[in-house]
């Protein structure tokens, strides 16, 4: 039984060592052992093996620091430290990356709480292909006065032709 929950794991071990990158195959490898370690709440060996991928841009592994940081799995729990690893993925186009920022500046957790950078993110990470940041960036939109909405739309252009970078 154990080993079923472990199949979407598996899957994309299978997806990861299959793919055509130019990434390295001992990089997968360590992130696929990070990814099993935190999904059985290895923490150690998970922070072991994704902090070392995280340094060297492994966009997963910083997203995956970022969530260790944020909810204190197995290290202090530092917000600040969630947004910086988040930021790290996000600017690399990781959508996944892309709509935590997003939920981190909707409640102010590790940053000044930002409407605008909420949905910047959320309009982001919705063009990048997560259905619920399409959602989500809706929600907040209706929130919004006309004047920050039209704020945020514009920085999210100009954001993406930074390729996100300093958003």
């Amino acid at each position: 039984m154990k080993l079923l929950g472990l199949l979407p794991t598996l899957v994309v071990c299978c997806v990861v060592l299959s793919s055509n990158t130019t990434a390295d195959i001992g990089k997968k490898l360590a992130l696929l052992l990070a990814m099993v370690a935190k999904k059985n709440g290895d923490y150690e060996t998970a922070y072991s093996e994704f902090g070392p991928l995280a340094e060297q841009g492994v966009i997963e592994a910083q997203s995956y620091l970022g969530s260790m940081y944020e909810g204190g799995l197995g290290v202090i729990q530092d917000k600040k430290e969630a947004v910086y690893w988040h930021t790290k993925a996000a600017e690399q186009g990781y959508a996944n990356a892309q709509s935590t920022l997003a939920l981190m500046y909707a409640k102010g957790k590790g940053v000044r709480e930002s409407a605008v950078y909420a949905h910047v993110w959320r309009n982001i990470a919705s063009y990048n292909g997560t259905q619920a940041s399409r959602e989500n960036r809706d929600i907040i939109a209706e929130k919004m006065a006309p004047g920050h909405l039209a704020e945020a739309q514009k920085l999210a252009r100009e954001c993406a032709k930074r390729e996100y970078k300093n958003c």
